[in-house]
C-alpha cells in the first residue's frame, strides 16, 4: 500500500560530492531526457539515483547516510526503487551490497550504459555533449578529462576514477557550443588534473591549445581553470591567459603542503623551492591572477616544525583564495601504510589556525578593492541581495559580491559593472557603476 501518491516513473537524481559528480549527473539526466524519461534533480520522484562521493571520511559518511535515508523511504513505500552510482559504489561495491542490500543495484563511475539500462533507457552515443545542467543558467562545468595518473599518497581518486583519459578538443568545443546556445556564458574547466590534459591523446600537454579553441566559441565570455596540478605545469597556458580576455585571471592549484619532508611522503614530485618559484612565475606572467589553493594539515608524521613551515609560507604567499582540510586516512592509498599519528583535535586546531591567517589576508586584499569597479556576473537573488562574482571568484567556493536589491536592480545571468563600496573578509558589497 503506497503511503503517498508520487508521480509514477519520475527519476530523481541526487548528487553528492564535487563538481565532477555534478557533471556526471547532468550527463545522466541528459541521456534520460533523450529517452523521454521524466527526470529531475533533487526533487521528489519514485525512482531515485544517488550519485555518491567516496573521497574522504566525511563525504563517505554523507553518502552512506543518504543511501540509508532513501532505503528507509523505499521500505516505507514512499519510493519504489533506489539505485546508487558514483565514487563510493565504485570503491566499495561489495561492502555496500553486503551492508545495504536493500538498494536495487549499485553502479561504478564508468557504468553509465548499464545504469541507463536499469532505468529502462538506452545509451545514445550521438548525445556527446548533451546535458541537463543543474547549475544557474549562466555557468556550467566542462569536464575535460577523467581519472588521474598521479601517485599522491593520500588520494583515493585513481582507485575510483581510473587512469587519466582526456576528451578530444573537438568534442569539448562541440559541448561548449551547445552550452553557449543554451545561454551559458561561463565555462568552469574541471578534471582530476588539468595540467595533464592531452598527454594521452596528443602526446603533449595541450591545455593551452584547448583554451584557444574554447575561446573561439561564440557566447562564452569567461573560461575558468580548476584543479591544476603543480608538477609539470604547462607554462604556455599563462601566455594564453594573459593574451585572451575570455580566460579568467584565475587558477585553482591544490598544493596540499609545503614542508619538503611532507611533500616527499605525499609523493607530490615537488619541493618548497620549486613550488614557490612556480607561483612567482605565475604572478610575473599574469600579475592580475587570483590563485586559489587547498592544503592538508595533520598528514602522518606532520611535526610542529612542518606545520610552522606551512604557516609561515601561507603568511608570505598571501593567496587570494585558500581552503584547508584535515587529513583523512583512506584505505588502499599509499599513506594508509603510515601511522595516522596526529590527533584529530590537533588536526582541527591546525586547520583553524591556517584559516584564521587566510581570513585576515582575504580581508586585507578585499579592503584594497573598495572604490574599484569590477565586471561581475550575477548568479542569483538571495533575500534582499543580488549575488554576483568577479572573474577572480568561482561559484560556491570563493568570495561573492552582494548588491542591495532594495536599492538596485540587476538581471540574473548578466554581466554588470559593479563599484565596490564595502568589504568583509569573504564578501564584497557594491552597486551598479
Amino acid at each position: 500500500m503506497r503511503t503517498k501518491s508520487l508521480k509514477k516513473n519520475k527519476i530523481n537524481v541526487v548528487t553528492l560530492g564535487c563538481s565532477k559528480n555534478v557533471y556526471d549527473s547532468e550527463v545522466l539526466m541528459g541521456q534520460l531526457r533523450a529517452n523521454n524519461k521524466d527526470v529531475a534533480h533533487e526533487e521528489e520522484g519514485n525512482v531515485v539515483v544517488i550519485n555518491t562521493c567516496g573521497f574522504i571520511a566525511n563525504a563517505k559518511e554523507e553518502s552512506v547516510n543518504t543511501i540509508l535515508d532513501y532505503v528507509q523511504r523505499k521500505e516505507a513505500g514512499d519510493v519504489d526503487k533506489v539505485f546508487v552510482t558514483g565514487c563510493l559504489s565504485e570503491r566499495y561495491k561489495p561492502d555496500l551490497e553486503k551492508e545495504i542490500p536493500n538498494v536495487d543495484e549499485y553502479f561504478g563511475t564508468s557504468d553509465l550504459p548499464n545504469l541507463l539500462k536499469a532505468l529502462g533507457a538506452d545509451y545514445k552515443h550521438e548525445l556527446i555533449g548533451e546535458r541537463l545542467t543543474t547549475t544557474p543558467k549562466n555557468y556550467a562545468y566542462l569536464k575535460i578529462a577523467e581519472g588521474c595518473d598521479r601517485p599522491c599518497s593520500f588520494c583515493a581518486i585513481p582507485l575510483m576514477r581510473g587512469k587519466h583519459r582526456s576528451t578530444p578538443i573537438e568534442d569539448l568545443v562541440a559541448e561548449a557550443e551547445k552550452l553557449a546556445a543554451n545561454g551559458v556564458k561561463e565555462l568552469i574547466l574541471i578534471a582530476q588534473d588539468l595540467t595533464y590534459y592531452g598527454l594521452d591523446l596528443y602526446k603533449k600537454r595541450n591545455l593551452a591549445e584547448l583554451l584557444q579553441a574554447l575561446a573561439k566559441v561564440e557566447g562564452i565570455e569567461w573560461i575558468r581553470l580548476h584543479y591544476a596540478f603543480p608538477t609539470g605545469f604547462p607554462m604556455d597556458v599563462l601566455e594564453v591567459m594573459r593574451n585572451e580576455p575570455k580566460i579568467c585571471n584565475y587558477i585553482d592549484i591544490p598544493l596540499q603542503h609545503i614542508s619538503d619532508s611532507i611533500l616527499k611522503s605525499m609523493r607530490r614530485g615537488t619541493t618548497q623551492t620549486k613550488t614557490t618559484k612556480l607561483l612567482k612565475d605565475f604572478r610575473e606572467a599574469v600579475p592580475e591572477m587570483a590563485i586559489r589553493t587547498t592544503l592538508i594539515v595533520g598528514y602522518p608524521g606532520e611535526t610542529k616544525e612542518d606545520f610552522e613551515t606551512l604557516k609561515q609560507w601561507v603568511q608570505e604567499m598571501r593567496f587570494e583564495r585558500l581552503g584547508c582540510f584535515t587529513y583523512s586516512h583512506e584505505e588502499n592509498t599509499h599513506a594508509y601504510n603510515l601511522e595516522d599519528d596526529v590527533p584529530e583535535e590537533v588536526k582541527q586546531e591546525r586547520a583553524n589556525i591556517i584559516m584564521e591567517i587566510q581570513s585576515q589576508i582575504s580581508w586585507e586584499l578585499n579592503q584594497e578593492k573598495i572604490g574599484e569597479t569590477f565586471r561581475c556576473i550575477i548568479d542569483r537573488k538571495e533575500g534582499n541581495h543580488f549575488v554576483g562574482r568577479t572573474e577572480f571568484d568561482s561559484p560556491d567556493v570563493d568570495n561573492e559580491v552582494l548588491i542591495d536589491a532594495t536599492k538596485h536592480y540587476v538581471k540574473i545571468g548578466d554581466f554588470v559593472n559593479i563599484k565596490i563600496t564595502d568589504a568583509s573578509d569573504y564578501d564584497l558589497f557594491g552597486e551598479p557603476a
